[in-house]
């Protein structure tokens, strides 16, 4: 998140908020990024909006550029402007889809998560990230290659978020519930389930820096308990991630992710390791 050189910042007509175009300009002030907004339309009609936000964003000392684009659909065209302008950040405002439109069609916002190969921020709320609560969630139990690149990639964002608003990275991790018919005797017993997700998250927090207060853990679904540590964290960012599967549904992000999306009442930042988004970049390029 520091070193990221673009952010494309996608604008919302006829939104007098702009919560994307606020994150934005709050880590463009630290990170020194350039902005490249852009409104994703057919018909090129927001020419003088453009302009007029460039301006004021170019008077308060920012480096910006502006695009009008449409390519298929709404997330095809941001993600095929961000590999054009090699943007590292995505940043867009969430708008809750009508249940029976979300019951019948993938929203969007979840097709932005799964396709996009950098990460994605989707702003949610308009409270002030500033000395709030972040909150990372992670899987300490899954201790393979693609996992353990997800978690450096996590962290390393959160961090920098965290430096960013000056805010307290807390991390988050759940643990399943007993399962009698689980081939590993260790995943029948809550003791021994508990026992053994404490020593991960004990060495999680020692090979990340992190303090025994950071580190958070609880039984049951991650997808229900992420927005509980949340809501009772205050936390004002979730920071979650997604790692590949085999063959084309590498191209998916979890379900945890996107129940998540839904769920949470913050800010949310959807992060992938380098080699989902080279496996991204790779279908995207053919």
């Amino acid at each position: 998140m520091q070193e990221v050189g673009s952010i494309l910042v996608v604008v919302t007509p006829k939104q007098p908020e702009q919560l994307a175009l606020k994150r934005a300009k709050l880590i463009a002030s630290v990170t020194k990024s350039h902005l490249h907004l852009l409104v994703c339309d057919k018909q090129g009609q927001y020419a003088d909006l453009l302009t007029d936000t460039a301006r004021q964003l170019v008077d308060e000392g920012y480096s910006v550029s502006t695009e009008q684009a449409w390519s298929n659909s709404y997330h095809e065209t941001i993600i095929q402007v961000q590999q054009e302008k090699s943007c590292g950040l995505v940043v867009k405002q969430h708008f809750p889809e009508n249940p029976l439109k979300r019951a019948l069609l993938t929203p969007d916002d979840w097709k932005l998560l799964r396709y996009c190969p950098c990460p994605v921020l989707i702003a949610k709320t308009n409270r002030p990230w500033s000395e709030g609560n972040i909150l990372a969630a992670v899987d300490v139990g899954n201790s393979g290659a693609e996992h353990r690149a997800l978690h450096t990639s996590l962290i390393e964002n959160a961090f920098a978020v965290a430096a960013i608003a000056h805010a307290q990275l807390h991390v988050f991790t759940a643990h399943p519930a007993p399962m009698l018919s689980a081939a590993d005797p260790t995943f029948q017993l809550r003791e021994t389930i508990e026992a053994r997700y404490r020593e991960q998250a004990a060495a999680f927090v020692k090979e990340f820096e992190l303090s025994n207060e950071q580190m958070h853990i609880k039984e049951g679904p991650a997808d229900v308990l992420i927005p509980k540590m949340a809501k009772e964290l205050d936390a004002v960012v979730t920071i979650i991630g997604t790692v590949a599967r085999t063959g084309l549904s590498g191209a998916l992000i979890g379900n945890t992710a996107e129940a998540v999306l839904d769920a949470v009442e913050t800010d949310v930042i959807v992060v992938k390791p380098q080699n989902v988004a080279e496996h991204l970049e790779s279908l995207l390029q053919k």
